[in-house]
């Protein structure tokens, strides 16, 4: 075997989620207002097939080759107008798992000289944006509910080669919906955990 061919690949491979169907990046879009730092959200169009007038943040599926920040700022481009050069890129925020087996990346950053009154939205994508204080939603947290997911293991599963019996345990796995009350649109499930996430982080500092 050879072994360096072994050692080339691993030193230039960027880990990600194994046998991962696709990858996905959204931008958490800081803006700074006379009253504090604001969470910056769109509103999906009602024409879209998937989650269809849903709160969410910027963002979409990475190209090949392209880096989380570089979906997130292309995405935001296409989807609300605002030119890279007028974010400032603060990092990546801890990735999600999704259960469609894709990997969700935040990646947070700053917006400059934004009012969001005067952002040219695609329409095909976004029908409108808003923003909420972070002093609110570290003053208001969500209510998290959690429910199992039940894995459905079929009877053709060869428990004989495994050399185990046919009542094992299989474990579940978890749902974790958190839902934010008390906004004017509906926040909650994944761009609610991202959003839950950010606010921890940003508490503890």
């Amino acid at each position: 075997m050879d072994l360096s061919a072994i050692e080339r690949y691993y030193s230039r491979h960027v880990p990600t989620l194994q046998e991962a169907r696709s990858e996905y990046a959204v931008l958490l879009p800081l803006l700074q207002k006379p009253d504090g730092l604001h969470l910056l959200y769109e509103m999906r169009a009602s024409s879209l097939q998937h989650h269809r007038s849903e709160v969410c943040f910027p963002g979409g599926r990475m190209e090949r080759g392209e880096t989380p920040a570089a979906c997130a700022l292309r995405e935001t481009w296409e989807e609300l107008g605002i030119a890279p050069d007028r974010i400032r890129i603060f990092g990546e925020a801890d990735f999600l798992h999704l259960r469609s087996e894709c990997l969700m990346r935040p990646v947070v950053g700053l917006l400059s000289g934004i009012e969001p009154e005067a952002l040219t939205l695609n329409p095909q994508e976004v029908s409108s944006v808003f923003t909420v204080p972070v002093s609110w939603l570290r003053q208001n947290p969500p209510q998290v509910y959690r429910y199992p997911l039940r894995p459905e293991v079929g009877d053709d599963f060869p428990y004989h080669l495994v050399r185990t019996p046919k009542d094992y345990s299989w474990l579940p796995g978890n749902m974790v919906l958190p839902v934010y009350e008390g906004l004017p649109y509906p926040l909650w499930g994944l761009t609610a955990r991202i959003t839950m996430h950010f606010i921890e982080v940003y508490s503890a500092l």
